[in-house]
């Protein structure tokens, strides 16, 4: 499973939310799973459940700071499939 998250506080970074996002990103690298961080939020690639598990430790973490979380999560799940990490932008980037 491929996923893309986001999470983060609306009451809080006045000049910006990376303190935010590094938690953010410890708590993916403990996960053990393969990430991409980018500009608007991380690629995590692993099982389901997996994913699952590290999407609910990202809210309840940024919720215990934040009386006002957002988070999004968009999965491209092909079962059987593993690397898509890389193979997708492979893909994309052998058509240029």
């Amino acid at each position: 499973m491929l996923a893309e998250i986001s999470v983060y506080p609306l009451d809080k970074g006045g000049s910006g939310l990376s303190v935010y996002v590094a938690q953010s990103i410890k708590i993916i690298q403990q996960s053990g799973l393969d990430y991409e961080m980018h500009a608007l939020g991380t690629l995590v690639e692993g099982p389901a459940d997996a994913i699952f598990d590290l999407a609910r430790k990202l809210y309840f973490n940024m919720a215990s700071q934040s009386d006002r979380v957002a988070m999004n999560i968009k999965i491209d799940d092909k079962r059987g499939v593993t690397g898509l990490l890389k193979k997708k932008v492979k893909a994309v980037t052998d058509k240029l």
